[in-house]
């Protein structure tokens, strides 16, 4: 079996697609099977590992923070799909290249299914409702369900990583949906305080105050400003209490920079270097803080459980379903008030206590290895029911 993923949604430095996407062409490989990916890069070259052969197409900067690209020569695409003659393609993007993937696809006679990674249609009615009004949002979020129902109801079947997103997008009339919930790398992310305590001396952190970490992009879909606005606010109400970690890029870097400045307590990593490294990043932390509203998953949460961190965040998203630290103690709010009374709260708690019980969860429900049987179960059947 080969295996095709086909994303624009991938930054050589870190993010959940490009976490989903190594652990499953690892998987793959145990598996004796071939995976092909394809994605934006800085040249366009063809690579092969093992059994992975890796083709890069040279494609513009959508973010020189982050280093995303726009794939645009997606002529490359399709040459590299008939060379390759991949028996399945997964399409991790819902823009231009979901919908060249799909024409290729049935050039080639060969399926295709989707990822629903991004609930792109929030971050649509956000604009809107910043700049027009109520009827403005009304009718952009009629054409974003129109959108979403007619590019994936074409794909075989459209994978979405949480029940709950698999309902709302059932009730706008998708109709080949199936859920999967993503995972951990149960042999990298586990508890072990004595590394976390090394790893915390080794990268310079405060000893003395308790370590609130953030992982991710440095945007607005992740609701960063609100998380700077709530350090702001900890920092004037509990001096000398907590100090603020982040490790990602993006747009709000500078606000971070000047957060950083202003106060004297953050550190920040533009990136790690890799998953045994991030693992010791989550250890070495007192409390994992996801200021998103809008996630479809949260993998990073579930990684800083895995480590025995606990996590704080804000209630509502996806990312509930997911919480072993107790969401009693989220924030009800979208407000750096309340998200700070939260991260106070939560503080306040035995921290260890509750990482080791939220550890216990995540092992036992979100091993990748169940994820990826499920998952090339779902890549068989679409493969042996094909009819092109």
């Amino acid at each position: 079996m080969t295996i095709c993923d086909l994303t624009q949604f991938y930054s050589p430095f870190s993010g959940g697609v490009r976490r989903y996407v190594a652990e499953k062409a690892s998987h793959l490989e145990a598996a004796g099977d071939r995976h092909l990916l394809i994605i934006p890069g800085e040249k366009t070259e063809r690579r092969v590992n093992g059994l992975q052969t890796i083709y890069t197409i040279e494609s513009p900067l959508v973010s020189r923070t982050a280093r995303y690209r726009a794939l645009l020569n997606l002529n490359l695409v399709e040459e590299a799909l008939e060379r390759e003659k991949p028996d399945l393609i997964e399409s991790g993007d819902p823009y231009q290249v979901a919908w060249k993937a799909q024409a290729s696809g049935r050039a080639l006679g060969i399926p295709t299914i989707g990822f629903y990674h991004s609930h792109f249609p929030d971050a649509v009615l956000r604009s809107v409702a910043k700049y027009f009004g109520s009827i403005s949002v009304m009718m952009a979020e009629e054409i974003g369900r129109r959108y979403v129902t007619n590019l994936y109801n074409r794909f075989e079947r459209t994978l979405v990583p949480s029940a709950g997103l698999s309902e709302l997008l059932r009730s706008w009339g998708l109709e080949n949906v199936e859920t999967l919930e993503l995972g951990v790398d149960t042999g990298l992310f586990f508890p072990d305080a004595k590394r976390g305590r090394a790893a915390r001396l080794g990268l310079g952190w405060p000893t003395d105050r308790q370590v609130l970490l953030y992982v991710g992009r440095l945007n607005p879909d992740k609701n960063v400003k609100r998380l700077l606005e709530t350090f702001a606010l900890l920092h004037r109400s509990d001096p000398g209490r907590f100090h603020l970690v982040v490790v990602g890029d993006g747009m709000l870097r500078g606000a971070l920079l000047h957060l950083r400045e202003e106060t004297d307590s953050v550190s920040w990593m533009q990136f790690c270097s890799g998953s045994a490294e991030l693992a010791d990043i989550y250890r070495a932390a007192d409390l994992f803080v996801h200021p998103g509203v809008k996630e479809t998953f949260g993998l990073v949460t579930l990684e800083s459980q895995a480590c025995g961190t606990p996590v704080v965040g804000i209630r509502g998203s996806y990312m509930d379903a997911i919480n072993f630290s107790g969401l009693h103690n989220w924030s009800s709010d979208n407000s750096a008030e309340a998200l700070a009374e939260a991260i106070r709260s939560v503080a306040n708690a035995d921290l260890p206590a509750s990482g080791l019980r939220a550890a216990a969860s995540v092992g036992s429900r979100y091993a990748w290895k169940d994820v990826f049987e499920r998952l090339f179960t779902i890549y068989r059947g679409v493969i042996a029911s094909y009819n092109p």
